[in-house]
Order: structure tokens, then C-alpha cells, then sequence
């Protein structure tokens, strides 16, 4: 259910705000993966869902993109 919600949240917001986003999402995944591999990373499943949810704001960018072209 969280996960519709946080998608439709998604869908609300501009081109200028999903890239915000995108930029936010992939320097906490940059972030994770240095202090996985220097052993600091205490929430293991925080790389999963910080993943996803770039799949996430990148799915729904190009949907715009497609949607604004056709």
C-alpha cells in the first residue's frame, strides 16, 4: 500500500522536482555503498529500498517524457 501511495506522490511532481529527486536518491545510494564497504552500514535493507525507488523515479520520469513527445 505504501508503495502506490509514495507512486501516485510521485506522478504529482515536475520534471525539475523528479530530477531533484533522482539526484537526492542516488547520493544516499552512493552514500550506503561507502559505508557498506567500510563496514559502517548498520540497515542493510536501506540499499534495497533506496534502489527501488530510483527505478521508481526513473520509470515515472520517462513515462512523462513519453507522455509529453505523444
Amino acid at each position: 500500500m505504501k508503495s502506490k501511495q509514495r507512486m501516485s506522490d510521485l506522478r504529482a511532481l515536475s520534471e525539475d522536482q523528479l530530477n531533484d529527486e533522482l539526484l537526492k536518491l542516488k547520493k544516499e545510494q552512493f552514500n550506503l555503498r561507502f559505508q557498506r564497504a567500510t563496514g559502517q552500514l548498520e540497515n542493510s535493507s536501506r540499499v534495497r529500498v533506496v534502489r527501488r525507488d530510483v527505478a521508481r523515479v526513473q520509470t515515472i520520469a520517462a513515462q512523462a517524457r513519453s507522455h509529453q513527445k505523444g
